[in-house]
C-alpha cells in the first residue's frame, strides 16, 4: 500500500462517515415528518400481494415502459444503481489494494458479465435521459414540455452522477485489466478488455478510479441529505415504499372510487363527527394521511402527469406535478413546527404550544417554519396560500395524472380531500356549485327537475318500458339505471331511448326505477360535498337492496348508460353496503351482439371516431366493447391520437359540468378539435356527460365554420341501433 492509496482511502472513509451520518439524520427527519400525517390502517396488507406488486412494477417497470424508450433507459439506470452497489463496496478494498475483489463472486465470469452490462447500460441510460430532458426542455414552447416547473439543476446533478458512476466502474475495471489485475475472460467483459488493451498499466489509476467511484457516490448522498425535498433523487429509495403502500393492494391505480373520508384512521361517521376534533378532508398539511406525505416525498418531477392533464393542456393553472411539489415543499418547511407540537385551531389560534413556556418553545422553532405555519393550505396570492383556488377547482378528476404516474402518487384523492374541507368546513367553492348542491339535496338531481318527470324519456317509444312496481319478477335480468342526464337532458335522452329499444329488440328482461331513482351523488362527491353524496348514496342503496331483496349476489345486475353512475354504483356503493354486479351499456350491448341477439345488418357507411369517457376508460378500464360496437355497426373507425388510457377528457368530470370555464381554452373545444382532425362523420362516445360537452364544443366550432354541419356527436348505442333498424326495415326476417 503506497502513500497515494493510503491518502485516497482515508479520504474515502472520512467522506463515507460524513455521508452516512448526514443521510441517517435526514432519513430520521423524513420518517418523523411522514408520521405527522393522519393514520391509515388500510395500507398494510395483504403483505404477499403488495410485495408481489412491488416486484412486478419495479423489475418489470410496468409503469415506466408506458413511455417506451424512456422506460428502457430508466430501467438501465435503475438496474445499475441497484446492481452496482456491490461494486462500490468492492471499491473500498481496491482503493487501498488495487488487486482486491469481492470474495466468492469477484472473479466469477457471470458476475463480471452482469457488471459489464450494468456499467455500460448505466452510462448509455444516463446520457439518454439527459438527452430526453434536453429535447423536451421548456425553452421549446410554453407548456409543451412536461419538465416545465421541474428543478433542472437537481435533475442534471442526479443524471450526471449516474453517468460518472458508470464511467467510474468501467474505468476502474479497464485499468485493472491493463495492469494485469483483472481475471475475467474476454466474453464476460469485452469492453473492459478492449479499453484495457489501449490503456497503460497503472495500479495508481486503479486506486484513483476506485476513489472517484466512492467519492461521487458519497457526494451524491451528502447533497440529497442536505435537500430533503429532492424527489428526483429520494424516489430511488421511497418509490419502493410508495408502490407497496398504494391504495389498491391488487396493483391497480387509485382510480374508480374516491377514498372514503377518514378521521383518525377510521371512516368518518357524519352522525357523530365533530369538526373541532375530527378531520374533514384536508384543510391543513397535517390533515393528509401519512401516505399523502409519502406521495409528496416521492414525486420525481418527471412531469408525465402534467403532460396528460387536460387542465394544463388548455392553459389552466393546474399542474398535478406542481400541486404535489408545492404540497411537498410546504410540508417539509412546516414540519419543524408540527414536530415541536405546534397546532392551530380552525380560527387560526395556537392550541398546540401553550402555557407559560409557550413563547420559549416557539422561539426555538426555525422562523421559516413558523412563517410556513401561518400560510393557508388553499388561498390566493394575497393570502400566501399554498394552493391557489383556481388550481384546486380546475381538476376534472379524469385520472390521467394517476394513470401515468410511475411511482403511484394519488393526485385525485388529495384534490378531493382538499375540496372536501373547502366545501364542508369553509363553505368556499365556485358559486355555480351552490345551485347544484341545492338541487341535489332538494330534488335528487343536479338539474333541479321533478322526480315525476324521470320517465318523460319513454314518451314516443313504440313499446312499453317496464317500471319497477314493488316486486322484481324472477325473469327480470337487469335493472336499467337511467341516470339524471339520461332522464332529463335532451341529448342524453336519445341514448337512453336507444339502449331501451335495443334491449327490447334483444329480448332482455329489464325494469327501470322511474321516480324512485335519484342521483348517485357522483358530482357532489367529486366537488367535495361528501355529506350530500352519503345522503344520496345511502338512499339509493336502500332502494336497490329492497329491489333485489332475496336475490343472490350474482343476480343483482344493473346496467347503466352514464359512465359516472356506472363508476359510483360499481365501485363506491360497496362502501355503504350496496354490492351489485354493474355493467356499462356498451359492455352489455357488445355481449348481445356476440350472442347474435342483436344483428346489425345494414352497415353505417360513415367514418366514426370514438372518445373514451374518463370514468369508463381510465377509471374502469373499459376500452374494447365500445370500439367493438363501432365496428359492429359497420362504420369505418378512426382513432384519435389521444385515446384509451391517454385519452383527453371532455371537461365534465370532477363536477366541472356545472362550473363555468373562464380560464384558457375550453377543454371540450380542445377535444373536439382533436376529433375533427380525424375527419369523422360522427364523434361517438359512451357517456351522456361527454356527449353534452362534445356536442357543445362541436356547435361552437360549427358556428365558427371550422367544422362541417354534417358532423354530429352520438352514443355508440345510437350507431348500433341505426345499423340494426336499417337491417330490420330492409330485411325483417333477418332481424333479431
Amino acid at each position: 500500500m503506497g502513500a497515494l492509496q493510503l491518502v485516497l482511502g482515508l479520504i474515502c472513509l472520512a467522506a463515507t462517515v460524513v455521508a452516512v451520518v448526514m443521510v441517517v439524520r435526514t432519513v430520521r427527519r423524513m420518517v418523523s415528518s411522514i408520521r405527522i400525517g393522519q393514520p391509515d390502517p388500510t395500507r398494510t396488507g395483504p403483505v404477499a400481494a403488495r410485495l408481489r406488486n412491488v416486484v412486478v412494477e419495479v423489475l418489470g417497470h410496468t409503469r415506466m415502459l408506458k413511455w417506451g424508450h424512456v422506460g428502457v433507459a430508466h430501467w438501465l439506470v435503475m438496474a445499475g444503481f441497484i446492481g452496482l452497489s456491490l461494486t462500490v463496496l468492492e471499491a473500498y478494498f481496491e482503493v487501498f489494494h488495487p488487486p482486491s475483489h469481492l470474495p466468492l463472486i469477484g472473479t466469477w465470469p457471470v458476475w463480471n458479465l452482469v457488471v459489464e452490462l450494468l456499467g455500460i447500460g448505466t452510462v448509455l441510460g444516463g446520457f439518454w435521459l439527459i438527452g430526453v430532458r434536453q429535447v423536451n426542455h421548456p425553452r421549446r414552447a410554453d407548456r409543451v414540455s412536461r419538465f416545465l416547473g421541474s428543478n433542472f439543476g437537481q435533475a442534471y446533478f442526479v443524471e450526471a452522477v449516474v453517468v460518472l458512476e458508470g464511467i467510474g466502474i468501467m474505468g476502474l475495471r479497464a485499468f485493472k485489466q491493463a495492469s494485469g489485475l483483472f481475471e475475467a475472460p474476454v466474453w464476460a467483459a469485452p469492453v473492459t478488455h478492449a479499453l484495457g488493451g489501449i490503456l497503460p498499466a497503472s495500479t495508481a489509476a486503479v486506486s484513483v478510479f476506485a476513489a472517484f467511484k466512492i467519492l461521487s457516490a458519497m457526494i451524491w448522498l451528502m447533497v440529497i441529505a442536505r435537500i430533503i425535498t429532492m424527489g428526483v433523487a429520494w424516489h430511488r429509495f421511497t418509490a419502493f415504499f410508495n408502490i407497496y403502500f398504494k391504495r389498491e393492494d391488487d396493483g391497480g391505480v387509485a382510480l374508480g372510487a374516491v377514498k372514503p373520508m377518514m378521521s383518525a384512521g377510521k371512516p368518518l361517521d357524519f352522525e357523530e363527527a365533530d369538526p373541532d376534533t375530527d378531520v374533514f378532508g384536508a384543510g391543513k398539511i397535517e390533515d393528509f394521511s401519512w401516505k399523502g406525505w409519502l406521495d409528496f416525498t416521492t414525486c420525481t418531477e418527471c412531469g408525465r402527469c402534467q403532460s396528460q392533464c387536460p387542465a394544463w393542456n388548455t392553459a389552466k393553472p393546474l399542474s398535478p406535478k406542481l400541486l404535489i411539489t408545492s404540497l411537498r415543499d410546504h410540508a417539509y418547511a412546516k414540519a419543524p413546527y408540527l414536530l415541536a407540537g405546534g397546532r392551530k385551531d380552525m380560527a387560526g389560534d395556537e392550541v398546540g404550544i401553550t402555557g407559560d413556556d409557550a413563547e420559549a418553545k416557539l422561539a426555538k422553532i426555525d422562523a421559516l417554519a413558523l412563517a410556513e405555519a401561518e400560510r393557508p393550505l388553499i388561498g390566493g396570492p394575497e393570502e400566501m396560500g399554498v394552493i391557489d383556488p383556481d388550481v384546486l377547482w380546475s381538476c376534472t378528476s379524469c385520472g390521467a395524472c394517476v394513470e401515468q404516474c410511475p411511482v403511484d402518487i394519488e393526485h385525485v384523492d388529495h384534490i378531493v380531500d382538499m375540496r372536501r374541507y373547502q366545501v364542508m368546513i369553509e363553505s368556499n367553492f365556485p358559486t355555480e356549485l351552490g345551485g347544484m348542491f341545492k338541487n341535489l339535496e332538494n330534488k335528487g338531481n343536479p338539474w333541479g327537475q321533478n322526480a315525476k318527470d324521470r320517465l318523460a324519456w319513454t314518451e314516443g317509444l313504440d313499446f312499453e318500458v317496464p317500471v319497477f312496481d314493488g316486486e322484481l319478477a324472477e325473469d327480470v335480468e337487469y335493472l336499467f339505471w337511467v341516470g339524471c342526464a339520461g332522464a332529463f337532458e335532451d341529448r342524453a335522452k336519445k341514448t337512453t331511448q336507444a339502449v331501451a329499444e335495443l334491449l327490447h329488440m334483444a329480448g332482455v328482461k329489464y325494469v327501470v326505477l322511474g321516480p324512485e331513482e335519484t342521483c348517485t351523488g357522483d358530482p357532489a362527491r367529486r366537488a367535495g360535498n361528501e355529506f350530500i353524496f352519503q345522503m344520496l348514496a345511502q338512499q339509493n342503496v336502500e332502494v336497490l337492496n329492497s329491489v333485489f331483496e332475496g336475490r343472490e349476489p350474482g343476480k343483482r345486475k344493473i346496467v347503466a348508460t352514464c359512465a359516472h353512475c356506472f363508476n359510483s354504483l360499481a365501485n363506491e356503493y360497496s362502501q355503504l353496503g350496496g354490492d351489485f354486479e354493474v355493467v356499462h351499456h356498451t359492455q352489455l350491448l357488445n355481449k348481445l351482439v356476440r350472442e347474435k341477439r342483436l344483428t346489425p345488418v345494414a352497415p353505417v357507411a360513415e367514418d366514426v371516431t370514438y372518445h373514451d369517457p374518463c370514468y369508463l376508460g381510465r377509471h374502469n378500464k373499459v376500452y374494447t366493447p365500445p370500439r367493438d360496437l363501432v365496428g359492429a355497426s359497420g362504420a369505418t373507425f378512426r382513432e384519435m391520437p389521444r385515446h384509451a388510457d391517454r385519452s383527453m377528457c371532455c371537461g365534465a368530470g370532477g363536477a366541472r359540468m356545472w362550473m363555468e370555464e373562464r380560464i384558457g381554452k375550453r377543454i371540450n373545444v380542445e377535444r373536439v378539435d382533436e376529433a375533427l382532425g380525424t375527419a369523422p362523420s360522427k364523434i361517438a362516445t359512451g357517456c351522456p356527460f361527454c356527449k353534452v360537452m362534445l356536442s357543445d364544443g362541436l356547435t361552437a366550432r360549427q358556428s365558427e365554420k371550422v367544422a362541417s354541419e354534417s358532423v354530429e356527436v352520438v352514443d355508440v348505442a345510437q350507431l348500433l341501433l341505426t345499423a340494426v333498424k336499417r337491417g330490420e326495415n330492409e330485411n325483417p326476417e333477418d332481424s333479431s
